[in-house]
């Protein structure tokens, strides 16, 4: 990063920076007087789709030249984190206009996840193969995605390559009986921490209005006993946590079977000298 940063300001790096289609603006010249024009320059594109909705296309090794002299671009960068998917050594941020989210949410609504899974098996049968018939949500951000881009939706992890920048990845495991032991006393603190208080004062600011927030881990449960929804009676915290406890673990598991199709991981048992066989991995 340093050494990215510091030819950006002595204006050695040349690599376009910011490619936003449509417009075709491109620039590359990172020296200290172009640095500003391009933060600026890259703020509005992102600005621009995240509002009004759009594609903007960036390049991976530039973009950090400038996130590290402009935080605020990460910033923005992590406020769009779930509209990103890397493409090769680009970054591309696909963020719906309101209306056709809007219009595929209502959708989901009224005639399920199935139905809009049977409209992406049409337009992306690749897609529609990973994303689970069940997942509205997915589906909605495939079709967005397909819609906007005209190309198909990334919805599998990238097993293959080498990492970027020389990096080793070391993934850590513990067995399936030790991990359900971590998230039962993971949660139980959860709660015994002010989990119950914390959402009551989320709830007078929108949570349940928010799409994500409102379905995390812990949150779901724990609103959905305020309110006395299906299948809790009102305030009955105790079944709240215990389904934490079995959602977590479900969450747990798809994680575990994810980063295991990563073939660049090197997976460490836990166990004594962990530091050293993992430092031994980055410098056999």
């Amino acid at each position: 990063m340093k050494d990215l940063r510091d030819r950006a300001l002595a204006g050695e790096d040349r690599r376009p920076l910011v490619k936003v289609e449509g417009s075709q603006v491109l620039r590359g010249d990172l020296d200290l007087d172009a640095r500003n024009e391009l933060s600026a320059e890259v703020s509005a594109a992102i600005t621009s789709a995240s509002t009004a909705g759009g594609v903007v296309t960036l390049d991976c090794a530039a973009v950090e030249c400038v996130s590290a002299i402009d935080t605020s671009v990460i910033g923005m960068l992590v406020t769009l984190g779930r509209t990103a998917r890397r493409n090769g050594s680009r970054l591309v941020l696909v963020h719906a206009p309101q209306p056709m989210r809007a219009q595929l949410e209502a959708e989901l609504t009224t005639v399920g996840p199935a139905a809009l899974h049977t409209r992406l098996a049409a337009v992306d049968a690749a897609a529609a193969a990973v994303v689970l018939p069940s997942n509205g949500r997915r589906i909605v951000r495939a079709l967005e995605v397909v819609t906007l881009t005209g190309r198909p939706f990334p919805a599998r992890l990238e097993t293959g390559g080498p990492p970027r920048y020389g990096a080793v990845l070391l993934g850590v495991d513990r067995p399936t009986d030790e991990l359900d032991e971590r998230v039962a006393r993971r949660v139980a603190r959860m709660f015994a921490c002010g989990l119950v208080a914390e959402t009551r004062a989320l709830l007078d600011h929108g949570l349940r209005e928010g799409r994500t927030a409102s379905r995390a881990l812990g949150y779901q449960q724990v609103v959905a006993a305020l309110d006395g929804c299906v299948p809790y009676s009102r305030g009955d915290l105790g079944a709240a946590a215990a389904d934490t406890v079995r959602a977590t673990r479900r969450f747990v598991r798809r994680q575990r079977s994810w980063f295991r199709r990563d073939r660049r991981i090197h997976w460490l048992d836990p166990g004594p000298d962990l530091l050293g066989r993992a430092l031994r991995t980055l410098d056999p």
